[in-house]
């Protein structure tokens, strides 16, 4: 059972129990037909978030950038992509989204630059050993023409992590620069104190235009070990990737390293300058519940997102182990866990979670569709219950799948082209969303147009064909959030297990004057219900049917991969 927080000022703590929506801007909803969403096309749908029910709104990048890797390569962190919209879009956007009540937070990228920013354009036109150099990772490479790279580290997009400095005619010299994405972005040097100086003083240029917080990319990759020393990998395959999801590389030279927490105690005496204090989530990747609390400690993030939880899948004891491991880590720190299902870098959890779902054979691998769908509705609405907030991504409360059958002309992740089109895990969670009408755009922008192809059997999985109707999945969502926000036991706060049969987990989150009871069936069996659970049917993610027992006495049974919430 978990500690409840006390009595609290939600005017300020209110992301202890938020609930979040991500947007991918370039693919949320587009405002002048050029096929990319962007901050007007958002501002256009802030009605939609607000009826959904969300407290917050986390953006993916839209600064200044050649996008190759879709706005994560930045090339400018105070100014607009001209394509997404402008810093007088985004003030108007921080305004109406206030005005709804809604929060906004910004994403940030301190691990590296795009090669177009200014300071790598001044390094490479600079000598060996200038300041310019200093601000980022480069280092003389081995061998006695130095033509191999000075350690043996992999990118996280496939090959080797290092690139050569080039000359301005285009010649390799002998030093290279370490960059673990894209070839286009160069990883920052944070022992450099003008580093750490410049995004200081780029947290207080948006925090004072009343952002109200930010999710730091990469947040567990800022500091390398002293001396970049070779990793022993445990693939020989020099292709491989570097992967933050591997458990192996987690904690490495490149990985959450003990450094990294000075930077975060650093931003956070920034963050709490201002009124009401501004707040941090970060990507963290690391190996274990116990490593990810670090960063939640009190000087430092405020929450990050448990990855650990999203790996768990649709299997009932590693979801408690996760479960209990991250609400016993966190309480150890006094924060909050933050529990995610789908973002932009991992399969949509309707596919994820379906029957059939092969990692490795992601992308041509049979799935049970509608099986899928009824799994992450049962995921969304137990994870809903858990203690602490939670992470939407945009669709995902339309239900959409992953689209696996996206043509290689067509895919732009860097993953996919590094690896020679072996990894393409993310392309297909971002293709836009659908609002209206029964082809593509499905009124994502004026035209038909959109910068990846939506699938042509879409049309049901529209915001306005599912508006309204009952059972659809935008209404289940809009029915949990409204019953979340209603129910002071929901939230932060305590959680206690009951005993349920074999997969099946069950947990009640008492209240102050009455409780909720929530049950996930993983089985693909019907399960007979408790009535001491409770018989009043709050939310319910699919099927659940009324019986009658011996006694005469109704009580409940639910069906296969499905939750429910009762009142307790």
């Amino acid at each position: 059972m978990t500690a409840a927080s006390g009595t609290r000022d939600r005017s300020t703590d209110w992301w202890r129990d938020a609930v979040v929506y991500q947007v991918y801007p370039r693919s949320f909803a587009d405002s002048d037909g050029d096929g990319l969403g962007d901050i007007p096309g958002l501002i256009s749908r802030l009605d939609h978030l607000q009826e959904l029910g969300v407290d917050a709104v986390w953006i993916s990048p839209f600064y200044s950038s050649p996008l190759h890797d879709g706005g994560y390569d930045v090339a400018d962190y105070r100014s607009i992509d001209s394509r997404l919209g402008s810093l007088a879009d985004v003030d108007a956007l921080i305004e109406q989204a206030h005005a709804r009540d809604i929060r906004i937070i910004m994403d940030i990228v301190p691990n590296h630059t795009s090669s177009e920013h200014p300071w790598f354009v001044e390094a490479l036109a600079s000598e060996p050993g200038s300041a310019a150099w200093d601000r980022y990772i480069v280092r003389e490479g081995r061998g006695p023409d130095r033509e191999t790279p000075p350690n043996n580290w992999r990118s996280v997009f496939h090959g080797r992590g290092w690139s050569h400095v080039r000359d301005t005619e285009g010649n390799p010299t002998g030093y290279w620069y370490l960059h673990l994405f894209d070839t286009t972005q160069p990883d920052l040097n944070w022992d450099n104190p003008e580093v750490r100086a410049e995004f200081r003083d780029i947290l207080r240029f948006w925090f004072d235009r009343g952002i109200d917080g930010f999710r730091i990319d990469v947040a567990h990759g800022l500091v390398k070990e002293e001396g970049l020393p070779d990793f022993d990998y445990s693939a020989e395959d020099e292709g491989a990737r570097a992967d933050m999801f591997d458990e192996d590389l987690a904690h490495s030279p490149f990985w959450d390293q003990d450094g990294v927490h000075e930077i975060y105690r650093d931003w956070r005496r920034v963050a709490d300058e201002y009124e009401p204090p501004r707040i941090f989530c970060g990507e963290t990747w690391v190996p274990n519940p116990v490593r990810l609390a670090r960063y939640q400690r009190p000087d430092e993030l405020h929450t990050s997102f448990n990855f650990d939880y999203l790996m768990a899948g649709w299997d009932a004891d590693r979801m408690r182990r996760s479960i209990d491991e991250t609400i016993a880590q966190h309480a150890a720190v006094g924060a909050p866990p933050t529990w995610v299902l789908s973002n932009h870098d991992v399969v949509r959890h309707r596919t994820r979670l379906a029957p059939g779902f092969d990692n490795e054979t992601r992308l041509t691998c049979e799935v049970d569709d509608e099986r899928g769908l009824a799994r992450a509705r049962a995921a969304t609405l137990f994870t809903m219950a858990l203690p602490g907030s939670m992470y939407l991504y945009q669709g995902e409360e339309l239900g959409l799948p992953e689209v696996r059958d996206l043509s290689p002309d067509d895919r732009q992740d860097p993953a996919w082209h590094r690896s020679g089109g072996t990894d393409g895990t993310r392309d297909g969670c971002r293709v836009p969303i659908p609002w209206s009408g029964t082809t593509p755009s499905y009124g994502f922008g004026p035209a038909d147009a959109s910068w990846l192809p939506q699938p042509a059997d879409w049309a049901d999985l529209t915001v306005d064909s599912e508006l309204g109707v009952e059972g659809s999945t935008l209404e289940f969502y809009r029915s949990a959030l409204r019953t979340r926000r209603a129910e002071d036991s929901l939230g932060e706060g305590l959680l206690a297990w009951l005993d349920a049969p074999e997969g099946v987990l069950a947990f009640t989150r008492p209240g102050t004057e009455s409780g909720v009871t929530v049950v996930l069936n993983l089985t693909d069996a019907p399960v007979h219900l408790p009535n001491s659970w409770g018989t009043s049917v709050l939310v319910e993610s699919g099927d659940e049917v009324a019986v009658l027992d011996d006694d005469g006495r109704e009580h409940l049974v639910i069906g296969g991969e499905t939750a429910v919430w009762l009142r307790a």
